[in-house]
């Protein structure tokens, strides 16, 4: 029996076929849901989440919209699994890095009162004695993460710019294929990319965090940006 003729049996309200199309299917959702792999929730809940968002693409399904079924699947299984992600807070700090964030924040703002600037890494290491990695782990893993659509760098390109697609579904993809790219740059650009664009921290603090100069941190993110574009 033909997929299409299953969705059409499906969306009559038989189970029968609805239970044929999830396994017909089973290799699509586990494809979706290996991407989201790593983010504290276990692979099978992964692809429970991911055959939700799979029957909620046979509901939704005409063959009007000039797509194929899968095409139209994917952006949905992954919604679905990215929707909970964003609503539980699957990613999650420790308790030891959130209490060493605050601790950090707080020798932050004693130093500026008392430097009257904006202390070095060194300084806070230093205060707080703690290797610089760790003060950079404890701040990037506690800031709120923004949406890509939030402006950043010297001309106020989004991630999302970086992005050709146009309809929404399309988008949801492509997200997924920007998290791949990033996963693909070199450890400082990435980190880089990530406290700019997802963090808002500026040029000057990353360069504090890395232990480099402002200059050299606006390289790395020109570079970083080039490199993404050709990836995608």
């Amino acid at each position: 029996m033909q997929t299409l003729e299953l969705i059409h049996r499906s969306q009559a309200g038989d189970s029968r076929a609805t239970d044929r199309l999830v396994e017909e299917n089973t290799g699509l959702i586990w494809a979706v849901a290996k991407r989201f792999f790593g983010r504290g929730v276990e692979p099978d809940d992964l692809f429970q989440l991911g055959s939700i968002g799979f029957l909620k693409a046979v509901s939704g399904f005409d063959e009007g919209f000039g797509t194929q079924f899968s095409t139209y699947a994917v952006p949905k299984i992954a919604g679905e699994i990215r929707r909970f992600l964003r609503d539980d807070g699957a990613v999650k700090v420790s308790r030891t890095l959130k209490e060493r964030a605050g601790r950090i924040a707080r020798a932050r703002e004693a130093l500026v009162r008392q430097l009257g600037r904006e202390p070095a890494l060194s300084e806070l290491a230093e205060v707080l004695d703690l290797e610089p990695e760790e003060i950079a782990e404890a701040e990037n893993a506690s800031a709120a993460v923004e949406s890509i659509q939030r402006p950043g760098g010297e001309s106020g390109l989004t991630l999302e710019e970086l992005l050709p697609s146009s309809r929404q579904e399309e988008a949801l993809v492509e997200r997924i294929a920007l998290t791949q790219a990033l996963a693909q740059l070199p450890d400082r650009d990435r980190r880089v990319i990530v406290l700019r664009y997802f963090h808002g921290l500026t040029q000057e603090r990353i360069a504090g965090l890395l232990g480099v100069s402002q200059v050299q941190v606006s390289r790395i993110e020109k570079k970083a940006l080039t490199r993404l574009r050709e990836l995608l």
